[in-house]
């Protein structure tokens, strides 16, 4: 397998197998009929989850922390209307390389993962930090990109209140401090599963956190404008509001903005179906 260098995002070999442990026993439970792969890329080996029958292909990269076990509400709702393929991001917790690669190897990853996946035009999901290989790939079998609350287009906005949940999440990681940075992610009277409050605790003990990218420069993006692109934000994103989205996706990709109501950060769990049906949507249109 070919391995990009760099370091690992995990803090000991120890840490990396809990978290593969995890992974492989959560998608072990998933009722929907799947199958897994394991690719050779640049970089390093990509771990990719597919389920589904329908007439046309998605791809999900999911964003910092998450993999294809933590989708699994997108995947399932992805699963019932399309085929689609849950790749984990290498460098991400998951089941795939743990070195981060750098920025300039994203595309060409990705379009090594849609060489090694999909037979037909795909649409590309870009979660979060998956929105970064999404922008940055432009290959013949990508029909079009769903950013949804994507990196690449700003900088995070970093409140008072995301610091002080964030920081003793980082410092001293417990479920109950998990959890309450999960509640600052998602909208408004939402609840994440208590699961996903015990995966953050586990990548905090494991991992090393990551820096969010920069965002992409204008001529990056006027390339990735040959695509058509949807754009998804929730309205009470903490970190990506929809206004901080918006103007550089519309002027530089042409893009159709949707704001789903009550969605926060999390909206790829909070907003499956929705998000589900509107890439669905965009897929038959592509």
């Amino acid at each position: 397998m070919r391995s990009s260098g760099g370091s690992s995002c995990y803090r000991s070999p120890a840490g990396r197998a809990a978290v593969a442990g995890w992974c492989t026993d959560r998608l072990a439970r998933w009722p929907v009929p799947h199958r897994t792969a394991l690719l050779d890329t640049a970089a390093g080996p990509t771990h990719v989850t597919t389920a589904g029958d329908g007439p046309r292909d998605v791809v999900l990269l999911p964003g910092t922390n998450f993999n294809a076990a933590t989708c699994l509400p997108l995947a399932s709702a992805l699963a019932a209307r399309t085929r689609v393929h849950v790749v984990d991001l290498p460098g991400q917790p998951g089941l795939s390389s743990p070195v981060r690669p750098p920025r300039r190897l994203l595309g060409r990853w990705l379009e090594e993962v849609l060489a090694g996946t999909v037979e037909r035009p795909a649409v590309v999901v870009g979660y979060s930090l998956g929105a970064l290989p999404a922008l940055l790939c432009d290959v013949a079998p990508l029909a079009g990109r769903v950013l949804l609350a994507p990196a690449g287009l700003a900088r995070l906005r970093v409140t008072p209140r995301v610091l002080a949940a964030t920081l003793p999440w980082l410092l001293r990681p417990t479920d109950r401090r998990s959890a309450a940075l999960l509640d600052v992610m998602s909208g408004p009277g939402r609840r994440p599963p208590a699961e996903l409050a015990a995966w953050m605790t586990l990548v905090s003990r494991s991992c090393r956190s990551g820096l969010a990218p920069a965002p992409l420069p204008d001529d990056v993006l006027a390339s990735a404008a040959r695509r058509p692109t949807l754009l998804l934000t929730g309205s009470d994103d903490v970190f990506l509001p929809t206004e901080r989205l918006r103007g550089r996706a519309v002027r530089r990709l042409d893009a159709q903005v949707v704001e789903l109501a009550g969605a926060g950060h999390l909206a790829a769990v909070e907003a499956a179906e929705t998000v589900a049906d509107l890439t669905a949507g965009f897929a038959e249109a592509s």
